[in-house]
């Protein structure tokens, strides 16, 4: 049936658009609305899919900083041409739809001088090329081959996907690789009163230094990805020439973390971020209540809806530090550029939602000759994922070719001269002084004892461990990263102790932490709708009002 608008010269031009407005199905304006959303969902999460599309995936082309005078920019990164291109997607699709290699580490436990507990995860060329089946050999196969220690972002730890991703392609290459997890991740509980922050750097010293007195023939290098490159650029600028590190990168680090804590807080998509880090945060703080609520205020932890709230309550608290403000002062690494003196690449994107580009130490990088700083115009954090089929992430393939070009280069002799004669006293190992480990009623784990032995324990899913081996390797499944073993107290009654009692609670755990991460991802697309409905939903609203003049809001609610 045709509809005919009748008109008159009293009518106003207004009267007319609405009356042809209401001839419409009421079904397009509906996909009208769909598509205004998805085009906004697009824009939100700042995936640039059809660009890249269009593009070919090409990417853009990356900047680079460096002081003209670089010798280190002249032979090494004008050789490496993945620092000329970055296809990417982003933090987003990370989040959504990353995919990690499926690898097992072997772990080893580190224990600090003030009794805390670092968890060293291994993943050798031999694991990658032969699978991890040789559990009684040594942590290192390949002695010679050049040793890399990665620092993990502030809630992540080695099952994270994008480390999996750096430790499979460097593992893939002839490298050994070693992920540092921070004091309470990694399955690991919390065995001291101290606790990590962004600024918090002699854990990664004591580390740093052990690995080189165990293998000190050995090139070291080091990766440190957002609050981990934030650590890892304030300890090379502390420590100066007086580091065992050949060479280095550093992954999104926030620099700054002042005037990333202004940023996060500006515009709708930060504070999303901020929310989201925040929740990870109390996650954190739920697993090791016990302590945490013992030393910090555990209420205020609670209710924490920003990282400036957590650092308040907690982190604040915890590090000793008067204000958050002076807290971000002292550990902002920008301030520690200057002192570098290892070949550093740094890597960041001028699009990232959580380390903004105004924290960049653009000057201080372009005046140290040991620095390259590579920038992209796209990115997100920590994603750079290649291709349409998004399966690895370029800044991984960045620093795979930069680190094998610097460590055939003649920086390598350089440095060892260097470390040579600036040596100190080797450090004594404090590795696994407690070789036993407790389950304990929350799920987590903790090494307890006294005895200064370099021990390991095997990770045997299917039965429990009745004996504990010296030297042994501890094969860790990144899928369920637990161990099992006896409690170390009485021997005869742990071993009638059954399996599930020491599995359930520590699965319990995990599955606790997979709901956080899920609820997570959903908040970012229920802001995403409650942003715009106020905008959509007027508009239908005064549209269905022209139409049906009788029409109200509780009307269409009672249909």
């Amino acid at each position: 049936m045709d509809h005919v608008i009748r008109t008159d010269a009293s009518d106003s031009p207004y009267n007319l658009l609405f009356k042809s407005l209401s001839l419409i199905l009421l079904s397009h304006y509906f996909l009208f609305i769909f598509l205004i959303f998805i085009i906004f969902l697009y824009n939100f999460l700042e995936i640039h899919f059809l660009r890249d599309l269009v593009t070919g995936f090409r990417g853009d082309p990356v900047h680079l900083t460096y002081s003209a005078s670089s010798k280190l920019y002249q032979t090494l990164a004008a050789k490496c041409h993945v620092l000329h291109g970055s296809p990417h997607l982003q933090t987003a699709f990370l989040t959504f739809f990353g995919r990690a290699p499926d690898i097992s580490y072997k772990r080893h436990l580190f224990q600090t001088p003030d009794g805390g507990t670092i968890a060293l995860d291994w993943l050798t060329y031999s694991d990658v090329i032969q699978g991890s089946t040789h559990v009684n050999q040594g942590i290192l196969n390949c002695e010679k081959n050049p040793i890399v220690v990665v620092i993990p972002g502030l809630t992540s730890d080695s099952a994270a996907a994008y480390i999996k991703h750096l430790a499979f392609k460097m593992a893939g290459h002839g490298w050994n690789v070693v992920v540092s997890n921070h004091r309470g991740l990694g399955g690991i509980s919390l065995t001291s009163d101290c606790f990590y922050n962004g600024g918090w750097t002699e854990d990664l010293r004591r580390v740093i230094d052990y690995i080189h007195c165990q293998y000190p023939d050995v090139s070291l290098y080091a990766v440190g990805t957002s609050i981990g490159a934030n650590m890892l650029v304030k300890y090379l600028g502390e420590n100066g020439v007086n580091t065992p590190l050949v060479g280095a990168a550093a992954i999104c680090s926030p620099w700054d973390l002042l005037i990333c804590d202004r940023f996060i807080n500006r515009r709708l998509v930060q504070k999303c971020y901020d929310r989201v880090i925040a929740i990870g945060l109390r996650g954190f703080a739920q697993l090791h209540q016990s302590t945490v609520a013992r030393l910090a205020d555990w209420e205020g932890i609670a209710k924490s809806r920003s990282i400036r709230d957590f650092d308040n309550h907690a982190t604040r608290v915890l590090g000793k530090f008067e204000t958050v403000d002076t807290y971000y002062r002292h550990s902002s690494s920008a301030n520690f550029v200057r002192n570098v003196s290892v070949p550093l690449l740094c890597i960041s994107t001028l699009d990232d939602p959580v380390c903004t580009r105004e924290a960049i130490p653009w000057d201080e990088c372009r005046a140290n000759e040991k620095i390259i700083l590579a920038t992209t115009r796209h990115g997100g954090h920590l994603a750079f994922y290649e291709g349409i089929t998004a399966k690895s992430l370029w800044w991984v393939r960045a620093v795979n070719v930069f680190l094998d070009a610097l460590n055939t280069s003649p920086y390598v002799n350089r440095s060892k001269k260097v470390q040579e004669s600036s040596s100190t006293a080797p450090i004594e190992s404090s590795v696994d002084q407690g070789p036993y480990i407790n389950v304990a009623e929350d799920g987590m784990v903790a090494a307890v004892g006294t005895m200064a032995s370099d021990k390991v324990v095997e990770d045997t899913p299917s039965e429990p461990v009745t004996q504990i081996k010296k030297d042994e390797d501890t094969n860790l499944d990144t899928d369920s990263m637990t161990e099992e073993t006896l409690p170390g107290i009485d021997g005869t009654q742990s071993s009638n102790q059954n399996v599930d009692d020491l599995i359930v609670p520590i699965r319990r755990r995990m599955d606790q932490l997979s709901r956080h991460s899920r609820i997570s991802i959903w908040l970012l697309v229920c802001i995403a709708i409650t942003t715009t409905w106020p905008l959509v939903g007027s508009a239908l609203i005064l549209f269905l009002r022209r139409k049906f003049k009788s029409f109200t809001p509780m009307a269409l609610l009672r249909s």
